[in-house]
């Protein structure tokens, strides 16, 4: 798919996205493929699929869980701002915090947010340990094996709850997880992304939710 068609399935696959959404999707391109030529966020041949492969891909945690307005979001580990941007494009009665330990990766994020106007982001160059914010949901993608991110970042989660599902960890990982997910037993929901994203690109695409 060109990244024409690529940005169209966005619109077909999320029906209430709006016209200001949608514009803003659009600009990703620019803004991504210009500050990957100085700073490598995203891999040089990957980057032809901006939107297949990483903003639709973040939109997925969107299948397990739409955020009521209010709600505060952790990305762990956004790199250049996936999940992160996606979703508060998607959602901006949420607020997102994004976090990373790269600060050259982190103000790519900074910079992609502040031009298309998000004013429900805020990014911090630190370790995830060291961050002392409070929020509902911790969501990442593919960061760190689930055990790892749950001890580093635990101490953010509040004990406030008005989401459909109780606070927690939403991660966006791929193959089989049973290694990975056996030590929280049935604690952790494991669902597959496709067809849900219509793509082959997502066959072996899962979204784990854990609560806390």
């Amino acid at each position: 798919m060109t990244p024409q068609e690529e940005l169209a399935l966005i619109s077909t696959t999320f029906t209430d996205i709006t016209d200001l959404q949608r514009g803003q999707m659009k600009a990703l391109w620019e803004l991504y493929t210009d500050w990957n030529s100085k700073i490598n966020v995203i891999s040089r041949k990957d980057i032809e699929h901006l939107y297949l492969h990483h903003i639709l891909h973040s939109l997925g945690i969107l299948k397990v869980l739409k955020f009521a307005p209010q709600t505060k979001v952790i990305d762990v580990g956004t790199g250049g701002g996936f999940p992160g941007i996606p979703l508060a494009i998607m959602l901006p009665e949420v607020e997102f915090t994004l976090v990373d330990s790269i600060g050259k990766k982190i103000k790519v994020a900074e910079n992609v947010a502040n031009a298309i106007g998000l004013s429900n982001v805020t990014t911090y160059h630190t370790r995830v340990e060291n961050l002392k914010e409070q929020c509902h949901f911790v969501v990442t993608r593919a960061t760190m094996p689930l055990a790892e991110l749950v001890k580093l970042s635990r101490h953010l989660i509040s004990k406030e709850q008005f989401n459909a599902l109780p606070n927690g960890f939403i991660a966006l990982k791929g193959g089989n997880l049973a290694g990975e997910l056996s030590s929280f037993g049935k604690k952790a929901m494991e669902e597959e992304l496709y067809p849900f994203l219509p793509d082959l690109y997502f066959k072996e695409k899962k979204v784990v939710y854990l609560p806390l």
